[in-house]
Formats: C-alpha cells, sequence, structure tokens
C-alpha cells in the first residue's frame, strides 16, 4: 500500500471509531474550536459533530517531505477522518515556516478542538446537541 492510502486509511478508521465512540452524542457540547500557537506558527480549527462530512483544508506546505512522510498526504488523513466521523471540520494554517510546526500545529488544534467538542455538557444531560432532536 502506498503512503496516500495508508494516510486516508488511518484517518477513516479513527473517524469510525470516534463515531461509534460517541453513539447518539447524548450529553455532548457538539461544537468545538481551538487557535495553536506552535512556536513561529499558528493554526486555527472548528469541529461540529453534526452527521454531515465536510472539510475545508487550508494548509500550504512548501517542502515535499518531513522525514519519510510525504506532506502531500496531510490532507488525506483529515478527509478520511472527515468522512468516517461525519462530521464538519475546518482547519486552517494562519502562518508559518518550519514544516514540523505546522503539522504540528494542525494536529494539535485539531485535538484540542475535537476534545471541546467531545466533552460532556452538564446542561445537555441526556439531551442530543440539536433543534431537530437527531445529529
Amino acid at each position: 500500500m502506498d503512503q496516500h492510502h495508508i494516510t486516508e486509511d488511518i484517518g477513516i478508521a479513527l473517524g469510525e471509531a470516534f463515531a461509534k465512540a460517541l453513539g447518539d452524542k447524548k450529553g455532548i457540547h457538539r461544537t468545538g474550536y481551538f487557535v495553536f500557537p506552535m512556536d513561529e506558527s499558528l493554526s486555527i480549527c472548528a469541529v461540529d459533530l453534526s452527521g454531515r462530512s465536510y472539510l475545508k483544508y487550508r494548509m500550504k506546505m512548501a517542502q515535499k517531505k518531513i522525514g519519510d512522510f510525504e506532506t502531500i498526504n496531510l490532507p488525506n488523513f483529515f478527509a478520511g477522518f472527515v468522512n468516517g466521523a461525519r462530521v464538519n471540520l475546518h482547519l486552517v494554517l494562519a502562518y508559518g515556516k518550519d514544516p514540523h510546526h505546522k503539522t504540528e500545529a494542525c494536529f494539535k488544534a485539531f485535538g484540542k478542538a475535537m476534545r471541546m467538542a467531545c466533552s460532556l455538557d452538564k446542561t445537555l444531560q441526556g439531551i442530543i446537541p440539536s433543534t431537530k432532536g437527531v445529529l
């Protein structure tokens, strides 16, 4: 298998695991966001665990590789995750220079935004966070 498919499949598997773990999503915040500074890089992430897949990914990477990893495959991970988890994800690298810092800022902002969205909201005990009553 090539890096493209491995990276995408990891995203899909992780996304499906999140979807399964969250179940009906009762009591969670549903949305999350985070701005993460990593040295000279700054990343912004917003996520909605809406059940609707959408990815807006904006990260320019001039360097073709970080170690053995081909940077062209970064969006494939997030596309796989979005499709596996059925979430709306916006991930933007505002600026940065070092490819490692840029990538790390994006993944950390993503992780923190997901943590916020998945965390329990005490005001929503047993309630699905949607006006329709279903996600």
